[in-house]
């Protein structure tokens, strides 16, 4: 099912979390809320909308990051229902689409029901006192790979680094709804 993201509750306090990685690995989200903020992620592998983004994401987070903004990404999908989201294969989505960000499973869907995410992509754009500043889409290019594009994401995520305020305009980012265990999609 086509979902919107909500409209931006600027300064909503994100709430912590410590999730691990397909490898075990434990990441907690306050360890990657710097001074320049923090992007949070929801996605999954199944769906086509975070497929058709996968590379320009990860154009994008390299460009956060190496500008000193945290970035983490979250499956929140009940990967039992939907096993091409299982950790096995988030691990080779993540390799192939050249995520160099932390890519976390929320096999409880805690992090997930707690943050309201509702689709994928569903993007958080914090600032450095984890306050919600930005809950828009990727970029303006939707299911196409056009080079002109205009980076909407990149561009909130840098205003929120410099001001700590993201932008008052925001398109919502829209995707497959997030598969909730028991919830008989």
């Amino acid at each position: 099912m086509l979902l919107d993201t909500p409209i931006c509750n600027f300064g909503w306090k994100a709430p912590d979390f410590t999730l691990r990685d397909p490898e075990g690995r434990a990441f907690t989200m306050s360890e990657y809320l710097g001074e320049k903020g923090l992007l949070v992620a929801f996605l999954c592998n199944h769906c086509p909308y975070v497929q058709a983004i996968a590379d320009r994401l990860a154009e994008d987070a390299n460009t956060l990051l190496d500008e000193g903004i945290g970035v983490l990404a979250v499956m929140s999908n009940d990967y039992h229902a939907v096993p091409i989201d299982r950790p096995a294969y988030m691990q080779r989505f993540a390799a192939e689409a050249g995520w160099r960000f932390p890519y976390l499973v929320d096999e409880h869907q805690t992090v997930g029901q707690a943050w309201g995410a509702v689709c994928t992509p569903d993007f958080f754009g914090l600032n450095a006192d984890g306050g919600l500043q930005y809950r828009g889409r990727l970029d303006n290019a939707r299911l196409d790979a056009s080079a002109d594009r205009t980076r909407e994401l990149v561009e909130a995520m840098r205003q929120i680094a410099r001001t700590g305020q993201g932008p008052k305009q925001q398109m919502p980012s829209m995707g497959c709804s997030i598969k909730w265990r028991n919830s008989g999609f």
